[in-house]
């Protein structure tokens, strides 16, 4: 099998039996970026001296029969947002000074680098990873390797691309409105939003407790390894969570058969485009007759976008404060207007905003007494031509405007997935989003693995 179509677990296998190295499965994605990123533009940075001196590390190690983690050897992406020792952090502007020292590591990478895991490179990202889609003046537009005019969706748009398209078996984005799961979606990946803080962050993020970091993987398998190592303590997080009792990995096999989900096509008030919700009615039946027992159940609240732009731009000025003089003349166009829009917010416009995220969060906390599981689309649309933050043609204003399944669920700061189900006519991944109670990342997982099995 050619190194670039393996998964995470299946390349651990093969290192364990001899039949392949972490030298050959590297210098295989390498070969791959170096063909396919020309087009697809998933990555802004390939380190190759260094991406090879790691697989020669791990090579020693599995030929001694010793392993430093779980993913010794595998080799992974770093979305441009994580602080990565060695690499610069540019984050998609061209107001960051590529000059000053990096010698830090993010809890993300610290863990991924601990665990032996071989890096490549870093991921593209919209500026300071602020819209649903990966374009910026720096680094330019990151297209969908599905259909190459079409986008990849963001904000981690450069590390789904990667995935999808064999250049790397995995990689890690942060997700503050569905910025896993809408490129995820998008291109045909496995994305998950843990529980916040169950991934240990630094720096503190603007955007707060909206925020979340998570793996984009080709199997819900991948992404538990993964969440094993992230999951990890970090003391540079105060607001992180206690480590998980049990691993993710022990529990995506477990039983899941009974449970009782509920699926809110439209969660009571989005518009879904028909061939998408074809696709995800056809899963949610396979679900149903699989058993996983589904009921029709809106969450019962209200669409809470103006409260989550309250939040957004407010997180978006107070980082922008923080960049240089002339910072204003330099951002994207749109980021700017949110810019603008967050200096004007008062103290009182944040806490309001913060008041009706915890309404929603109470809501889905009463919803899933009764329902142990959501579904819905993860996106109601498919993906739209790449360079443009609103369908061309639609009436949206502002990017949040249409993906209203995923930016509720980091108000309320709730695991979930995107998992691939089906394709358009045209081609383009559709994904279904599984989403469940704060701290239910397990349960998350495990419903996930079971309807990967289930759809195939």
């Amino acid at each position: 099998m050619n190194p670039t179509d393996m998964t995470a677990v299946e390349l651990v296998t093969a290192y364990s039996s001899g039949e392949l190295s972490p030298v050959e499965a590297t210098r295989a994605v390498l070969d791959a970026i170096d063909a396919r990123d020309r087009d697809i533009n998933s990555f802004c940075l390939v380190d190759e001296e260094r991406a090879l001196a790691q697989a020669r590390a791990s090579e020693e190690r599995w030929a001694t029969g010793y392993s430093k983690g779980l993913l010794d050897g595998v080799p992974i992406s770093i979305k441009d947002i994580f602080l990565t020792d060695g690499w610069p952090t540019l984050r998609g502007s061209q107001a960051i000074d590529e000059s000053q020292p990096w010698n830090v590591d993010s809890p993300v990478t610290a863990r991924l680098r601990e665990d032996g895991m071989v890096f490549l490179g870093k991921t593209t990202t919209p500026e300071i990873a602020w819209k649903a889609v990966t374009d910026s003046a720096l680094c330019g537009i990151t297209r969908n390797p599905a259909d190459l005019s079409k986008t990849a969706g963001g904000s981690s748009g450069g590390s789904a691309a990667a995935v999808a398209a064999g250049l790397g078996p995995c990689s890690v984005g942060t997700d503050g409105g569905g910025s896993i799961r809408i490129p995820a979606s998008f291109c045909g990946t496995v994305g998950f939003k843990p529980t916040h803080g169950r991934v240990p962050l630094y720096p503190a993020s603007p955007f707060g407790p909206l925020a979340h970091a998570g793996p984009i993987t080709r199997t819900v398998e991948d992404a538990a390894l993964l969440m094993d190592i992230m999951s990890l303590p970090d003391p540079r997080d105060p607001t992180s969570l206690a480590p998980p009792r049990a691993t993710f990995r022990g529990e995506i096999g477990r039983d899941v058969v009974g449970l009782g989900v509920a699926y809110s096509p439209t969660l009571g008030y989005a518009t879904v485009d028909p061939e998408v919700r074809a696709i995800i009615d056809q899963a949610v039946q396979a679900l149903d007759a699989a058993g996983l027992p589904v009921t029709a159940a809106d969450p019962g609240f209200t669409d809470p976008i103006d409260a989550f732009e309250v939040l957004w731009s407010s997180g978006a000025a107070a980082m922008l404060r923080s960049f240089p003089d002339g910072t204003r003349d330099k951002v994207d166009p749109g980021l700017g207007k949110a810019w603008e829009r967050g200096e004007k917010l008062s103290a009182v416009d944040y806490l309001e905003a913060r008041a009706v995220a915890a309404d929603v969060g109470i809501t889905m906390g009463k919803f899933h007494q009764t329902h142990d599981i959501l579904l819905t689309p993860t996106v109601p649309i498919p993906a739209f031509d790449a360079g443009h933050d609103v369908p061309p043609g639609s009436a949206f204003t502002s990017w949040a405007q249409w993906t209203p399944f995923t930016y509720p669920f980091n108000l309320t700061q709730q695991p979930a997935m995107s998992l691939p189900v089906g394709k358009t006519a045209a081609g383009l991944p559709v994904g279904l989003q599984i989403i469940g109670p704060r701290h239910s990342d397990d349960l998350v997982l495990a419903v996930s693995r079971y309807a990967e099995h289930v759809l195939g």
